[in-house]
């Protein structure tokens, strides 16, 4: 079994170290106390301070930061959300011609919270504080696919013939997910529909939401099943303009 990683194992007693502090420490206060080189420390402090588990004082001392005990909340609520990421939905659903949705993860199933509608004159219903059943959407898939293993029930609903309802089979799916970096569903939610989606990170990297395409089968997939070029591209490079806007460095963005 591979074994601890000690650029962890220290930026953890950094964290402790600060957390029991009556006041703030000083870079070589902290290097000292952990037997550590006054540039490693540094270098920990610094990291996290970009993440918001540290914060640094007027005098230079630093401090535990308020992230810390954010851990457990969101870390963005929909409204801010949809503004980082309207300029660039709307570039997306104008690029590819479909419409283009954002969505997060709540009580396990894909939430809706925004929706750009196709840049046609047809006729749309707006998708905004639609629930989604996670399993069943690319944008779903792509959020469970960010949480790692958890429990299923034995059978999953369906929806359609394509849903894939059996625990193992979704769990290779987001296997797929998570190496290729996009999801894809095709007629697994509704008939005649398909989904293009990728990532959104946040600052750490984390898996804050999804956006994808959404459009007829035909538009969107080929005669083998595979999405029809251009989109996954297009998708991923919208996933990751949003990610930089969270501040998501470029290697965290890249889904």
């Amino acid at each position: 079994m591979p074994g601890p990683i000690q650029s962890i194992e220290r930026a953890a007693a950094v964290l402790r170290l600060l957390s029991a502090a009556r006041g703030g420490l000083g870079v070589v206060e902290v290097a000292h106390a952990l037997g550590l080189a006054k540039t490693t420390a540094h270098g920990i402090l610094r990291t996290l301070v970009d993440v918001g588990f540290v914060v640094q004082d007027e005098h230079g001392d630093y401090r535990a930061g308020p992230g810390l005990s954010d851990l457990a909340r969101p870390r963005l609520v929909a409204d801010d959300l949809r503004s980082l990421a309207t300029n660039w939905a709307d570039s997306l659903a104008a690029r590819t011609g479909e419409s283009v949705r954002l969505a997060v993860l709540a009580e396990g199933r894909a939430l809706v919270v925004h929706h750009v509608f196709r840049p046609d004159d047809s006729a749309q219903e707006l998708q905004t504080g639609q629930s989604l059943p996670a399993h069943a959407c690319a944008l779903g898939k792509v959020l469970l696919a960010s949480r790692g293993p958890h429990r299923m029930p034995r059978r999953l609903p369906g929806y359609t013939a394509r849903t894939l309802t059996d625990p193992a089979a979704l769990r290779r799916a987001l296997a797929e997910v998570r190496a290729q970096g996009w999801a894809l569903d095709v007629e697994e939610h509704l008939p005649g529909r398909a989904t293009v989606a990728a990532p959104v990170r946040d600052v750490g990297g984390l898996v804050v939401a999804a956006v994808g395409v959404d459009g007829a089968v035909d538009d969107l997939v080929d005669t083998r099943g595979r999405p029809r070029a251009g989109y996954v591209p297009a998708v991923r490079s919208a996933a990751r303009s949003i990610s930089r806007q969270l501040g998501a460095r470029d290697e965290r963005a890249r889904g």
